[in-house]
């Protein structure tokens, strides 16, 4: 089928799949960093503590869209159809991204990944035996240890969201290790 006989059948030419799909990562981007610059300015303006978790999520969300952006030259007709007739299928690779984020962020806070490529955190001490104030503490106070760590972790939980392979093969080398 020709692309004017696509278009005078009314199904979407791959040149107007892309558009669709490009004006739904667009919106989905502006929407997510405007969720998370609420987020930042309500904990600012209320002085309230900033959630990290969030920020990792978030970012790992908007690497998520980027990745999908850079890769849809590439798509088959097929996978750009499908992108292009649901809003659920763009979602779902930056909300992976959101999720490795986090996987990585423990991953950082727990030492299982360490480098001076990778931020350090000031985490709270437990009380032995541990608590749950202990757990509220450690999510509600564990933050990077310096700005740089900040720096650090943001631009390693969009490195997560953009790149899907990169928190699962962080994944099965610590699994391969613990073998």
């Amino acid at each position: 089928m020709t692309h004017d006989s696509q278009r005078d059948s009314g199904v979407p030419t791959r040149c107007e799949r892309l558009l669709i799909i490009t004006r739904r990562l667009i919106i989905m981007t502006f929407f997510s960093l405007g969720i998370l610059s609420l987020v930042f300015g309500v904990t600012l303006f209320l002085r309230q503590k900033f959630m990290v978790s969030i920020a990792c999520f978030g970012t790992g969300l908007v690497g998520g869209f980027v990745s999908i952006q850079q890769r849809l030259k590439d798509v088959n007709d097929e996978e750009l159809e499908l992108l292009s007739r649901s809003w659920f299928q763009i979602l779902l690779i930056p909300v992976y991204g959101g999720i490795f984020s986090l996987v990585l962020y423990l991953a950082f806070l727990s030492g299982i990944i360490d480098s001076p490529l990778f931020p350090h955190f000031s985490i709270p001490t437990f009380s032995n035996p541990p608590s749950t104030e202990d757990m509220r503490n450690l999510f509600a106070t564990t933050y990077p240890s310096t700005g740089i760590d900040f720096g650090k972790l943001i631009f390693w939980c969009f490195v997560a969201g953009f790149s899907e392979r990169f928190v699962p093969q962080i994944v099965s080398t610590a699994e391969n290790r613990s073998s």
